[in-house]
This record gives structure tokens, sequence and C-alpha cells, in this order.
């Protein structure tokens, strides 16, 4: 049938179909070549994470977003976000990154900052700092973290064996739990590593050694702690012990202040006897 012998009315609906679709060509064109012509117009950065230290600023962000090209002033397009949010998160202070383009063609960035926990000396004589996931992070130049020091802490290897990863968990589990009392912060001067892997804590005031142990009940270990200070060491001052061991369960042992070496030169001298007395025992034997 040709196209004369078509009922005016069809024709009609056929040649609107075809406008429609030639209409809708142009506009998706358009669109598309609208899109490629779009400029970044501004870069916008948020920082979160970072309650007390800062260690990442707007401008190591810029820096890093800008390193294969400046990101304002090229089209949209061109920028590719995913790659930047790799860059980004490659960075060990940048737990996560997130980039997106606003209806005003700005760059969106936000950032999720690693918050450390802890400063660690190992005994190569270096330090890092670990966050609360265990990750290793590197010093800074620009910022100190308050946070509680740990020495001697026994591998300075950048890929850990499982008993020093072990060591490094108790490191964050102990940090974290200093971390949330103000007193024990400005109280433990610092922490050390003992070479069985074991805790001892330094106190700022008072010249004694907190024998911690393992890091397993710690709340119920500060709780004792805590209480003893409250009690015996107010009343009667903070350098009448040497050691305060709070390892095992429902007890604080304290050794007072000269004590201990005297415990110990008695048990020396009580095995030396027993030893004198064996001897004599075996010379009557064997005359």
């Amino acid at each position: 049938m040709s196209f004369k012998n078509i009922p005016w009315k069809k024709r009609i609906i056929q040649t609107l179909w075809i406008l429609f679709g030639i209409g809708a060509t142009v506009l998706f064109g358009a669109a598309i070549t609208k899109k490629s012509q779009k400029i970044c117009t501004a870069i916008q950065i948020e920082i979160v994470g970072a309650e007390q230290h800062m260690f990442l600023d707007e401008q190591d962000i810029l820096s890093l977003i800008n390193t294969n090209g400046k990101v304002i002033g090229s089209p949209t397009t061109k920028t590719n976000l995913r790659n930047l949010e790799n860059l980004l998160e490659a960075n060990s202070w940048i737990d996560h990154a997130e980039l997106y383009f606003d209806n005003h063609q700005a760059l969106q960035v936000h950032i999720q900052e690693r918050q450390p926990v802890a400063r660690v000396f190992h005994i190569g004589g270096g330090s890092f700092y670990v966050d609360s996931t265990g990750m290793r992070l590197p010093l800074s130049e620009k910022i100190s973290a308050k946070v509680p020091v740990f020495t001697n802490f026994p591998s300075d290897k950048p890929v850990l064996a499982h008993p020093d990863s072990m060591v490094l968990q108790g490191v964050v589990d102990l940090s974290k739990q200093i971390l949330l009392d103000s007193f024990w912060m400005a109280q433990i001067q610092q922490v050390n590593i003992d070479p069985q892997s074991q805790f001892e804590l330094i106190p700022m005031v008072g010249n004694h050694i907190i024998l911690l142990g393992s890091t397993d009940h710690l709340a119920a270990k500060f709780k004792r702690l805590n209480a003893f200070y409250e009690q015996a060491l107010v009343q009667q001052g903070l350098n009448t012990y040497e050691k305060l061991d709070i390892r095992f369960s429902n007890q604080v042992v304290a050794i007072r202040r000269g004590t201990e070496k005297a415990q110990i030169d008695s048990g020396l001298a009580k095995q030396i006897m027993l030893q004198n007395q064996q001897k004599t025992i075996n010379q009557t034997i064997i005359r």
C-alpha cells in the first residue's frame, strides 16, 4: 500500500511520531553535549573523625586531588571520581573518602580521618601511632597527639608475626581503657612492655610501678586500682609502695618500698641453709 492510500489521520500520527523521535534524539544529543561542557567550579572539603588531632588539612587533600592536574576548571566528565577516592584512601591517615559533583558542579569531598589512640616506641628505637583498629600510622611533622605512650614494642617489621600482632591489639585495648578516664590519662606517664609481653604502668605522680600483666579484664583491674588509690595511697602517701600488682582477680598486692629486696634476700638465705643442711647430711652418710 502506497503512502497516498494511507488515511490522512494515520499519516498525521506517523508524522508526529517521526518528529517526536527526531526531537528526542536532538534533545538527548544536546544534553550529552551540555554535560560534557560542564566545568568544575569549586572544591569543598569536609574532614571528620579527628576529634582532638587533625593530621590532615584542606591543603593536604587538595594536593592529593590535583596530583594528576588541576580539577577546578576541568570538565566534570574527565574527572574520575573513583580513581580520586582510591588515591585519597591510599594515604595512611585517611580511613574513607567520598567524592561527588553537586548541582553547581562543585566537587564535594568528604574525608574520614583516622584517630590515633596510642604512640608506640619499638625496640629498634623508632615510633609510630596506632588507631582503634590496630592500623599503624606514621608520625606527623605538624602535630604530636596527646595519647598514651608505650615502650619496648617487640618488633619494627612492616608485617608483624602473630604474637606481635596480639601485643599490638593489647596496646590498643589498654590505650582505649586509659583514654576513657581523664584521671588515668594524666596519671599514667607511659606503659612498658616487658620481655614476656606483659604490661607495666609508670605513673606520673608516685614513685611506684603498677604490674598490669595481660589486658584481660581491664575494667575490673582499673576499678581495683582506683579503689586502692582512693583508700591506701591517699592515706599513706604515694611513695609508700614500690610496686602495685593488679594482675590477679579481686586483689591488689602492694609491696612496700624496700621490702621486696628483703623478701628476696630472705628466700635466698633459706635456700642456702637448706643446701648446707643437705650437704651436712650427705657428708654424715658418707662417713
